[in-house]
C-alpha cells in the first residue's frame, strides 16, 4: 500500500526556531514573539490540525513531547523515525545535534501497546559520527508500490547512505538535486518532501527545481512511467508549503490530502481540481509552526505502516 490509516505526531511543549537547523533550512524565519507564545501557538496549530484529521477517520496516534531535553523540532517526528509494513522500524541520522533528541524508545512502547508489531530496529545512526545524514521521510520519497525511492541530495541526504537505504529495502534510488535561490545563489532545498509529495495516483512537484535538465527528465520519466500524473507547482507555491502534502485513509477508505492552509490557498484551480480528481483535501492553518519550523503538514505526520499483531 501506498498509503495508511494511521499516523504518528508529537505534540510539542518547546517549539521555536531552531537555530541548528537555520543554517541549511531557508523556509525558516524568526517570530518577534516570546518563546512561551510561539509554543502556545504551535501547540494551537496542531491541536486543531489533530481534530481535523480525526474528524475525517483518520488514526492519529498523538505523543506528548517531554520538556527534557530540549528539542523544539520534535514536532517532526518523520525525521527521525520510519515505520515499515514488514514490522521493520528505521530510526534516522539527524544533520543538527539538538534533533538527535528527539529519538525516543518509549514510542516503540506506545506503538507496541496500540496493537502494532515491531519486529525489526535499523539504526543508520552511527553515521552521524562520520558526518553523513539521511533524514527520514524528509530525505527519502518512496512509491512503495513500485518500490522506488526518491532522493533530493543536501547536506541531510547524503548518497551513499540513501544507496545503502534502498538496496536495505530493495528500492530502486531516483536520485537528483533540487535547489532553491537564496540571495541570489541557487543552493540546496534541506529535503525532498518539501519540494515533492508523493500520492496513489499522482505526484506533486517543483520542477523548476531541478536545475538540470537530465535528472528532472529522468525524475519526470519514472513518475509517469508508473502512471503517475504530475501536478507541477512553482518556487512560490512550494515556498508556501505546497510540496509538503501526505495523502492518508480516513473513515471506510476515504482518501484525503492533507496539506495547511497556505498550501492550499496557493495552489490553482487547476490544481485543486486534479488533486480532487482522486482524493478530498484536508487543510488546516500552521502559520506559526511553517515560519518559525521551515516544515509543514506532511513534516508533522509519522506514517505508521506497521503489521498488526
Amino acid at each position: 500500500m501506498q498509503i495508511t490509516n494511521t499516523i504518528l505526531m508529537v505534540r510539542p511543549v518547546r517549539f521555536r526556531m531552531n537555530e541548528q537547523t537555520a543554517v541549511n533550512n531557508y523556509f525558516q524565519e524568526n517570530l518577534a514573539l516570546k518563546q512561551q507564545e510561539v509554543n502556545a501557538r504551535a501547540q494551537s496549530e496542531f491541536d486543531a490540525f489533530v481534530e481535523k484529521l480525526r474528524a475525517k477517520g483518520v488514526n492519529v496516534i498523538v505523543v506528548d513531547d517531554t520538556k527534557e531535553p530540549d528539542t523544539p523540532d520534535s514536532i517532526f517526528p518523520n525525521n527521525w523515525i520510519s515505520f515499515h509494513a514488514n514490522g521493520t522500524v528505521v530510526v534516522y541520522p539527524m544533520f543538527a545535534e539538538n534533533r538527535r533528541n528527539e529519538r525516543r524508545e518509549d514510542i516503540f512502547d506506545i506503538l507496541e501497546g496500540e496493537g502494532f508489531r515491531i519486529d525489526h530496529v535499523v539504526d543508520y545512526t552511527a553515521a552521524e559520527e562520520e558526518g553523513v545524514f539521511l533524514e527520514g521521510t524528509g530525505s527519502i520519497l518512496k512509491d512503495r508500490v513500485h518500490q522506488k525511492a526518491y532522493c533530493a541530495l543536501s547536506e541531510r541526504a547524503h548518497e551513499e547512505l540513501f544507496i545503502e537505504f534502498c538496496e536495505d529495502f530493495d528500492c530502486f534510488p531516483v536520485i537528483f538535486t533540487a535547489n532553491q535561490t537564496v540571495d541570489g545563489e541557487r543552493l540546496p532545498i534541506y529535503h525532498t518532501n518539501v519540494m515533492m509529495a508523493m500520492a496513489e495516483d499522482f505526484a506533486v512537484i517543483n520542477l523548476d527545481a531541478i536545475d538540470d535538465k537530465k535528472e528532472r527528465a529522468q525524475v519526470v520519466k519514472h513518475l509517469k512511467n508508473d502512471g503517475k500524473e504530475v501536478i507541477s507547482i512553482t518556487d512560490e507555491q512550494m515556498h508556501q508549503f505546497a510540496g509538503n502534502m501526505l495523502q492518508v485513509f480516513g473513515e471506510n477508505d476515504r482518501r484525503f490530502m492533507v496539506m495547511s492552509t497556505a498550501a492550499y490557498k496557493s495552489l490553482r484551480p487547476d490544481q485543486i481540481a486534479a488533486i480532487e480528481k482522486s482524493c478530498a483535501i484536508i487543510h488546516s492553518p500552521l502559520d506559526t509552526i511553517e515560519t518559525c519550523g521551515g516544515g509543514s503538514a506532511r513534516c508533522m505526520m509519522a506514517e505508521v505502516f506497521l503489521p498488526k499483531k
